[in-house]
């Protein structure tokens, strides 16, 4: 039986796409953002986890796990339950990570199954993955979500752990293919946020062979809660949040050029 393992299904997203939206978060990632938001996400297998928690003065261990084993027939139930929801609003459902494409086999069949039931798909990807894993999925994905971290490759490594030469190419040809992509761009002070980064980003999206959408996600450190309650050593930067005017200069280099802007999902 064809299984994934997800850690996460949000209802009433409305950041991950058009509409009202259904998010499935998939366990595992080839990436190690210093930023990550969703640490929980790194390993690909179920994990067990114990937390502490204090009552009273009795201090009580609860055991619990990360991550859910899904079947094909189960995951798509879940997401036919919002349908009326996608229907009024223009959604659909959004799978993210985590890296999706890691998990290939499954989810080229839930694509399947969603585009059989006419439900719009977007895929929230790092596009770190072999080109013959996107000849999979192209046809059944209506909406890219393609995440640019960083344009200096030096740099993509140190902040992310791998290069940026595949994503970029798999960049490339979604685009060359006509594929409806949206780029996130997470702004992170003092890392991806200087001037020379943003340039470079905008002279290589300009030689596409169309403008994609441009979204930047301030950072935020919200994160930082997730990391002591999985038990897993912070990387995050120690740099307040960002906020929507810090990113104004951003915003109006794009539209210089043309592009639609949005700050946020």
């Amino acid at each position: 039986m064809m299984q994934a393992i997800v850690f996460d299904i949000k209802r009433y997203a409305v950041h991950d796409g058009p509409g009202i939206r259904t998010s499935v978060f998939f366990k595992g990632c080839p990436l190690r953002c210093v930023w990550c938001h969703n640490p929980e996400s790194y390993k690909a297998g179920i994990e067990p986890i114990c937390r502490s928690n204090r009552l009273g003065d009795i201090e009580v261990a609860d055991e619990s796990q990360i991550g859910k084993v899904y079947s094909l027939d189960q995951l798509i139930f879940e997401i036919e339950n919002d349908q009326l929801f996608f229907d009024e609003s223009g959604g659909g459902v959004t799978f993210s990570g985590g890296e999706p494409l890691m998990q290939i086999d499954f989810l080229e069949g839930i694509l399947k199954a969603c585009k059989e039931r006419e439900i719009h798909t977007a895929l929230d990807t790092t596009a770190y993955a072999k080109r013959d894993k996107l000849d999979r999925i192209i046809d059944y994905v209506d909406l890219f979500l393609f995440d640019l971290k960083h344009m200096v490759d030096e740099d993509h490594r140190k902040h992310t752990g791998v290069s940026n030469q595949l994503i970029l190419d798999n960049l490339v040809y979604l685009s060359e293919k006509g594929k409806r992509i949206i780029i996130r761009f997470p702004m992170i002070p003092g890392y991806n946020d200087s001037k020379s980064n943003i340039n470079l980003m905008l002279d290589f999206l300009n030689q596409l062979p169309s403008k994609p959408e441009f979204h930047i996600l301030p950072y935020h450190r919200t994160g930082q809660d997730k990391f002591r309650r999985f038990g897993i050593e912070t990387t995050m930067p120690d740099i307040p949040s960002l906020l929507e005017e810090d990113t104004v200069w951003v915003q109006n280099v794009f539209k210089a050029e043309g592009y639609t802007v949005k700050v946020g999902g």
